[in-house]
Parts: C-alpha cells; structure tokens; sequence
C-alpha cells in the first residue's frame, strides 16, 4: 500500500482462482481515484514469471503519479514505446497491437478477459453479444500455440501512460542479468558474459 492510500499491490497467487494465458495470476496492482472509496478504480494482473525489471518499471511510473487513476494520453503511446525499440506493429490491427522482431512477445489493445475488475460501469452493462471494456494485454508465447510463459492484464482503465512505462521497460533492448534462461527461448536470446 502507499504512503497517499491511492494504489497497492498484492501477491495473489494463493487466493485467486483465475488466469491469464493457461497461468495462475501471482500480482494484482489496483489504484483508487480518492480514499473515501475503498474499490479500485483500475487494476492490472501479472503471472508469475513477468520478467521482474518491467513489473518494477510498471510500479515505479504509477508511483510517480500524483494522481494514479487519470489519464490524459492515448493508447498510441503504448504503440510508440514499443516500436521505438523495433517492435512490428501488428499487420491486421496496426493501431491496437505490436510484436517484438522474434514473434515470441505481443502486445495488444482488446477486449479484456473475464474477471478482470475496473471501475468504468460499462464493464457491468455488457451484453452477451457485445465487446467488454478494451484493455491493454501482453504475453509471451515462444512459438504459435505454444504455453504462454508469461502474461499480463491491464483493465480498461488503467491510464495508457503508464501502460507505455510497462512496454517500454518489456520491449527494451537494454541487457538484463539472468541466472537462468526460459529453455523455450534460449536459442532467440542474445547472450553476453556478465561483466
């Protein structure tokens, strides 16, 4: 929880009975506009093996809002953050999705998945033939089909630029340290001694 009361996280692995990608939800972040509410007005979802530095990006931009639930930019933004660091946007929905250069990591703007709580009322009017609330979801799937071996959920109204923050820090090129690497994209990595 912070210091203000207006954003948390939770580690929900043991509690929460759905998921994301085939895998279990390990981290719920949630914000509030004010504290006279005690419900969140957005939260967002990560499984367990997000790549650590970008969950740690994603809470440092949200902790640098004063006012963690409004939003004043466009999702092109999230777009932009990716593609400036080579990601292909996505051929049939060029203004809603991205891939990184390997095909292994994806971003898109869509209809979030069941139980995935926000605040915006739309949410709960939905017909069963209508589109639900369009969120920001990333995954990382090796190879068409294959299990996903990470993924996250961003609800409807999770402000964009911090969603950007997020992408950013996933679509960097910039070397991380690793004591081991996914068996499934080892080959796709590129590798350098620590030094």
């Amino acid at each position: 929880m912070s210091p203000d009361t207006l954003r948390w996280a939770q580690w929900t692995l043991a509690d929460e009975p759905f998921r994301l990608g085939e895998l279990p939800i390990a981290w719920q972040v949630s914000a509030r506009e004010d504290v006279t509410t005690p419900l969140a007005q957005w939260s967002a979802y990560f499984t367990p093996d997000v790549p650590g530095e970008v969950l740690v990006d994603f809470l440092l931009a949200l902790d640098a809002r004063d006012q963690p639930t409004t939003g004043f930019t466009r999702p092109e933004l999230v777009l932009d953050a990716v593609t400036a660091h080579g990601w292909l946007r996505d051929v049939d929905q060029p203004d809603a999705g991205a891939t990184d250069p390997t095909f292994t990591s994806h971003l898109s703007l869509g209809e979030v998945p069941p139980l995935i709580q926000d605040a915006d009322p739309h949410a709960l009017t939905v017909e069963a033939d209508e589109a639900g609330p369009a969120g920001w979801q990333a995954w990382a799937e090796p190879v068409l089909g294959a299990p996903c071996l990470w993924a996250v959920s961003f609800s409807a109204s999770v402000p964009h630029d911090i969603v950007a923050a997020f992408a950013a820090s996933l679509s960097s090129t910039a070397p991380v340290l690793r004591r081991v690497l996914p068996e499934s994209t080892r080959d796709r990595l590129l590798r350098a001694p620590a030094g």
